[in-house]
């Protein structure tokens, strides 16, 4: 393989398979398939933002029609409208796939937007002309990896299914968390919510991995040293002959 570690090599090829959409045994795809909280998490996460980025908005609404009773037309501020959660839910669960599978993460930080550091280091390896097989065309790498969109089809049927939930929470609850009222208090039982409390400090990275990848990198260099030495015969210095 060149330059490149057949252990590192491995190791990356081996993260990367479980979010990447490559050709595998099905049961494995279903192994680590988003769980209902992961799901839950992000559907909070992408709602509350949107929220947030529209709700100092001064615009007001008029809302009804002006009657041949002279009845006037009611003013909404829009940040407290019907109008903002409906449209702050339009494409919601379409923004799931931005999202990128960082498999050297643990838990829910796997899912996070922005390329993982195991897709920079697979692109790297091409870079430097090495060629990396994970049975997908080299175009389609960035495309939507099997979680990811499995995320997205379980976003669209929370978001269906706890539809009232939300629009309470809009209407009358947003003095908490949507994450805590939604999550903790409608969708998951007590003992499904750890994901909820998993949060990025920067060290939150697998290491059974890179460990394996080590053990198998010395490994090899030791299979390499035996097949340079001749059989039943001892080495010698150059200088020696």
């Amino acid at each position: 393989m060149g330059p490149v570690r057949l252990g590192i090599f491995l190791f990356i090829l081996t993260a990367y398979g479980a979010g990447a959409g490559t050709p595998k045994e099905e049961d494995e795809d279903t192994e680590r398939l988003p769980s209902k909280c992961e799901v839950c998490k992000l559907l909070s996460r992408e709602l509350q933002e949107e929220l947030s980025r529209t709700g100092r908005s001064r615009e007001v609404l008029e809302l009804g029609q002006v009657l041949d009773t002279g009845k006037r037309k009611k003013h909404v501020p829009y940040s407290v409208s019907e109008t903002r959660l409906e449209e702050a839910l339009e494409n919601l669960c379409e923004r799931i796939l931005d999202y990128s599978v960082h498999a050297e993460r643990k838990g829910s930080l796997r899912y996070a937007k922005g390329q993982s550091q195991t897709m920079a280091t697979l692109k790297g390896l091409v870079q430097k002309g090495v060629k990396v097989d994970l049975g997908i065309p080299l175009e389609l790498w960035d495309e939507p990896s099997v979680e990811v969109t499995f995320l997205k089809k379980q976003c669209e049927t929370m978001l269906e299914e706890f539809e009232d939930v939300v629009g309470d929470w809009y209407f009358h609850h947003q003095e908490q968390p949507l994450q805590h009222f939604l999550c903790e208090g409608h969708v998951l039982p007590a003992a499904e919510t750890t994901c909820l409390q998993e949060t990025w400090t920067g060290k939150e990275k697998t290491t059974d991995g890179q460990e394996n990848a080590e053990e198998e990198e010395e490994e090899e260099e030791e299979e390499e040293e035996e097949m340079t030495k001749t059989p039943g015969h001892p080495k010698h210095d150059p200088e020696d002959l």
